[in-house]
């Protein structure tokens, strides 16, 4: 079995980081999310585990850092376990094969979720595959590195019987919350979006004008979501038991993934001839930013259900947009929660997160 990505390629390649319009900066999408300005948010460490080698990671991130004015990686050495803003760490303590599709999947990674939360240090952990035991021991590695206190996963793969038995404890931890893509198949269910243990981020449509102000958003699509066929409704999902069902459902929160007003993100190592900067989208874009903006919230959770539990105990909260238009795979939009998106899309979360009032 493997896992796969969650990421889709828009304009595919843009000239320069001005070129496109359709694009959304680290700037516009801070903005509609409701993040200060300058943004001067996070703490501790975000883990990006992701499948193979990305050898042009650390001249990407500078290259994606400096072009938007946000911290840099000083150290020539992507691996140095003194880095202080982006190191890479082998899961199986050698350097994976490269692979230049998953190195877009560690781009949007960790340039967007080091583009929320700039001063949280971002690990990179690279398993050996997209194979499941690989991948799930990456987690493993990721979730005890020094200082961690979100672990984004943007990969999926189909839920069967006994996977939520055996696996959901891998996403466990204490004093750390775990995020997970809901997939690009509209209304397609996958682990570990659904895991109890999760937080499972879902995509939208994000309109803005030129500084960023949000003016509507909408579900994207082909965002995954809907009732898991085997793991039980969690506690935190219960104020919306008749709305849910008796089985977990994705997806919590949503955030920018529709690829036709999609992000920018700079890869030069390149597949079938694009590379540099690029339009993305995908729940691989939503992922990584909801899991930044947890962390510029200062709070350590002890998990990823207390996580959850807070943000469930504020529907309609005024720092949540509220997402009610649009569908995927026949699950519809609405209410104070929906399948598609969840409770909503961010509106300065972290300071609900953070307790201000």
């Amino acid at each position: 079995m493997r896992f796969h990505t969650n990421h889709l390629i828009s304009n595919q390649q843009v000239s320069s980081f001005q070129a496109s319009q359709r694009q959304l900066t680290p700037g516009q999408v801070a903005k509609a999310y409701g993040l200060p300005s300058p943004n001067n948010l996070g703490t501790g460490a975000i883990a990006i585990v992701d499948a193979f080698n990305y050898p042009t990671a650390l001249k990407d991130f500078n290259m994606f850092s400096s072009t938007y004015s946000l911290p840099t990686e000083s150290s020539t050495r992507v691996t140095a376990l003194s880095n202080r803003t982006l190191q890479v760490v082998y899961a199986s303590g050698s350097t994976p094969e490269s692979d230049a599709g998953w190195s877009q999947e560690m781009a949007i990674d960790i340039e967007w979720a080091h583009a929320m939360a700039p001063n949280a240090k971002i690990y990179l952990v690279e398993a050996a595959s997209n194979n499941w035991s690989d991948l799930l021991a990456a987690v493993k590695v990721a979730k005890v590195l020094p200082g961690v206190r979100e672990v984004s996963t943007s990969f999926g793969s189909s839920e069967f019987s006994c996977v939520f038995a055996s696996f959901d404890n891998v996403f466990s931890q204490n004093g750390v919350a775990f995020f997970a893509a809901s997939g690009d198949q509209g209304g397609g269910r996958m682990f570990p979006a659904l895991s109890k243990n999760v937080v499972a981020v879902g995509g939208t449509t994000l309109n803005v004008d030129i500084a960023g102000n949000w003016l509507s958003e909408s579900v994207w699509a082909d965002t995954g979501c809907g009732p898991s066929a085997f793991e039980l409704r969690p506690m935190f999902q219960d104020l919306f038991q008749e709305a849910v069902g008796k089985y977990r459902a994705g997806c919590d929160l949503a955030a920018i993934a529709d690829p036709n007003t999609g992000v920018l993100v700079y890869d030069s190592y390149g597949t079938v001839g694009v590379s540099g900067w690029i339009v993305m989208g995908g729940t691989s874009v939503a992922c990584p930013i909801v899991a930044g903006i947890a962390n510029g919230s200062g709070v350590r959770f002890p998990n990823s259900q207390s996580f959850n539990q807070l943000i469930y105990t504020h529907p309609g909260s005024q720092f949540i947009h509220p997402v009610t238009s649009g569908s995927a795979g026949g699950f519809v939009a609405g209410g104070p929660w929906s399948f598609p998106a969840g409770l909503g899309t961010p509106n300065g979360l972290a300071n609900l997160i953070g307790g201000t009032p």
